[in-house]
This record gives C-alpha cells, sequence and structure tokens, in this order.
C-alpha cells in the first residue's frame, strides 16, 4: 500500500490556471471542461484558484462563483483544494466559509502577504481569528508555504503552535519554497500531516521523506506522468518505470519555465484544449508574445512526439 494515502490529504493535485473571457471574467464553461480533464488525466484533485490559477486578480464574488461553478458541473467538492486567502481577516473568512459550506476537502490558505518582516506571533492571530470567524469543526487548512512570492514564510514553530490550538484543522502545508530541505523538515515534525510540493521535480524525493504528494502548476498538462510516480514510488519494481516519468516531469517542467511561468502554462493549455482563449491572462500579467507562442507550441509538439515513439 501506497503509505502517502495514509495522510489527511494525499496524491496529484493541479494548481490549476483559471481561463479568462475577454472581459476579464473567468470562463466557468471552459475551466469545468478543464477540471473533469485534469481528473481522467490522473489527477486526485484541482487546487483552485493558487498562485497558478491567478487568484489576486479575481473579485471575492468572481472567486465564490468560481468555485459554485465547478461544482455545480459535476466534480465532487471533495476533490477541491481551493485558495481562499486575501490580505485580511474579515475577506478570508467569507472566502473560507463559503468554500467549507460548499464541502470543500480543504482550503489552502496564504499568510496576509502584504506586510513584510511580520513575527510569528502575527502570523498565528491572523490565522486564529480567521479558524474563530468561520467557526466550523469541520474546517481543514492547508497552509501555503511560498516565500519566494509571499516573502512570508510559515514556520514549523508557528505551525506546531496552530495545530495545538485548533486540534485537527491544520492538516498540511503545501510547500512552495524551493528547498527539499524545508519539505523534508516539515514531513519530519509532525505525524499525520500532508507535506504537499509545490513543484514537480520535488515530488518524488519529498514522497521518499514521508511526503503527501504534490499541488504544481505543471500537472495542468502531465497530471499521468505525476501519477505514475505517486502510485508507484514505493515499489521497486517499478523504479525504471517511475525514473522513466519523473524525466518527462522535468522536460516539461522546464518547458513550462521558459518564459514567465503562468502566461506560458496558460499559453501551452491552449493547445492542449485546442482553445485560443486560454493564453488570456490577467493584470499586471501578459501574454507570450506570438513568436514565444510558436516556440513553446513547437517545444510541446517536440515532447509529445518524444513520448509516442
Amino acid at each position: 500500500m501506497n503509505p502517502a494515502r495514509q495522510l489527511p490529504v494525499s496524491g496529484v493535485f493541479c494548481a490549476s490556471a483559471t481561463p479568462v473571457r475577454e472581459d476579464g471574467a473567468p470562463d466557468h464553461a471552459a475551466f469545468a471542461t478543464h477540471c473533469k480533464a485534469l481528473i481522467e488525466e490522473g489527477c486526485d484533485g484541482v487546487a483552485l484558484l493558487g498562485t497558478t490559477g491567478e487568484a489576486n486578480s479575481f473579485s471575492i464574488a468572481q472567486r465564490q462563483a468560481l468555485l459554485d461553478s465547478v461544482i455545480a458541473a459535476g466534480i465532487d467538492p471533495q476533490r477541491l483544494l481551493p485558495g481562499t486567502s486575501q490580505t485580511n481577516v474579515p475577506d478570508s473568512v467569507t472566502l473560507v466559509k463559503h468554500a467549507v459550506e460548499a464541502g470543500v476537502k480543504a482550503c489552502v490558505v496564504l499568510p496576509p502577504f502584504y506586510y513584510k518582516g511580520v513575527s510569528d506571533e502575527g502570523l498565528f492571530r491572523f490565522y486564529a481569528e480567521l479558524i474563530e470567524g468561520v467557526g466550523r469543526d469541520d474546517l481543514r487548512i492547508v497552509l501555503y508555504h511560498i516565500p519566494p512570492i509571499a516573502q512570508i514564510g510559515i514556520s514549523i514553530e508557528l505551525t506546531a503552535r496552530l495545530r495545538e490550538a485548533f486540534p485537527g484543522i491544520i492538516v498540511g502545508v503545501k510547500d512552495s519554497s524551493g528547498k527539499i530541505e524545508s519539505m523534508e523538515a516539515f514531513a519530519k515534525a509532525f505525524e499525520n500531516f500532508s507535506v504537499l510540493a509545490g513543484a514537480d521535480p520535488f515530488m518524488l524525493p519529498l514522497l521518499r521523506a514521508g511526503g503527501a504528494g504534490c499541488i504544481t502548476s505543471s500537472s495542468n498538462l502531465i497530471g499521468r506522468h505525476l501519477r505514475v510516480v505517486f502510485d508507484n514510488w514505493f515499489d521497486p519494481a517499478k523504479q525504471a518505470e517511475v525514473d522513466a516519468a519523473q524525466a518527462r516531469i522535468n522536460a516539461w517542467r522546464d518547458l513550462s519555465n521558459a518564459y514567465v511561468q503562468l502566461p506560458t502554462i496558460k499559453a501551452m493549455l491552449a493547445r492542449r484544449r485546442n482553445h485560443p482563449g486560454w493564453t488570456r491572462v490577467r493584470p499586471p500579467l501578459v501574454e507570450l508574445t506570438p513568436v514565444e507562442l510558436d516556440t513553446v507550441w513547437a517545444k510541446m509538439a517536440a515532447l509529445e512526439g518524444e513520448e509516442h515513439v
């Protein structure tokens, strides 16, 4: 049995991109189609409205409506890990309460990222006010540790204090620090706690260190390869299969970072889903240029060709 499956939140979760219409609003129909495809391609679920999902470029109402629409389209809410963060407690409470009432598996919650140099005490108060403001025993939170973007990190000490103060609510962390040492430290520090890699190359070593899986942007495109790694990493007889899948994962990840990552992921999805509207991004992001788009698509075709040799 896969030992990662014993953890509260485990598996391959896609940090999904969000398609937008010409008016800049989320495209609910295209998003529902994408989520269904992700699950068919091997993802355990969808972590919508995170960094890759351009969450902070949408209003609270737009974020709530997107979650409601994907559930109405038939996606099991227990497959969903929505990002529900704002820089203030009241708006965060609004987003989290709505998501919990919708029945999601867990909420992924950033720290309040506007103020810098804040203490663990300040962060504890933010999360404590949020949890108490939601006031539901069925609330489950995955902390979001992404210091390269937020400039505010989640420490092991803060996590321990929150878990002690709110038993059963803080169930994991998405670690997007880019440092395997950080992920391994979280996995070592806590029992029955889901440590999820925020970048595809780290999922395999993290699983071997007691991790739970991943929430990654490249899984918009390569869920099937991540599925191979997650399902077989612990089986010595499947080592060659796992290594081959990991090599493909790394190649696709490298391509997604060829230019600014979020517009590149969306450009790749425009080709994969045969929907040119996927290339649109919200300000302050900017779409790839036609030359960049052609380059990415040509490299995608080459990678796809290699996989079918």
